[in-house]
């Protein structure tokens, strides 16, 4: 199921919902493999849960900066998908604030600004302590740009 958004100019797209999105979510093998959870979505924004597994770590014992990455890119993109359905990524940064270690992780993406051509999306990442504490570890930019239907096609189909 989708919702339909009217963007910045005016025309009506296709947003994906929670359950949507969830099935998108489990269709990627890296997601699957990271086990990414979609927590919630809607309205240009999303919160994806991650709980530490040892492997996604780095020599000194900390989040890897890849993982790092890949939980901002994908809460950018699913936050613009709410509003637009499928987009790629044209441009990504990140900012590490500090090392990322805890018990989980959360990637919280809104939309920015979601064009026809172009959408711009941002995120954080929080990580929870031993007391369920949240301290933001990283945040990251996106420009995105609509690819069409859940398959990615232009046409939708």
């Amino acid at each position: 199921m989708s919702t339909q958004v009217s963007n910045t100019q005016g025309s009506v797209t296709q947003g994906f919902d929670l359950q949507t999105l969830r099935a998108v979510n489990s269709s990627a093998a890296f997601n699957r493999m990271a086990r990414f959870d979609v927590a919630a979505a809607g309205g240009g924004e999303v919160t994806i849960r991650m709980t530490w597994h040892d492997e996604f770590s780095q020599y000194s014992g900390h989040l890897h900066a890849g993982m790092i990455a890949a939980l901002l890119d994908t809460a950018c993109g699913f936050a613009a998908a709410t509003l637009v359905g499928s987009v790629t990524a044209s441009h990504f940064a990140m900012n590490c604030l500090r090392p990322a270690t805890g018990r989980h992780f959360i990637a919280k993406g809104s939309t920015v600004r979601a064009g026809r051509r172009q959408v711009f999306a941002r995120a954080e990442l929080l990580a929870a302590d031993e007391h369920d504490q949240m301290s933001l570890v990283a945040t990251g930019e996106t420009v995105l740009v609509p690819v069409g239907g859940p398959s990615g096609k232009a046409d939708g189909s």
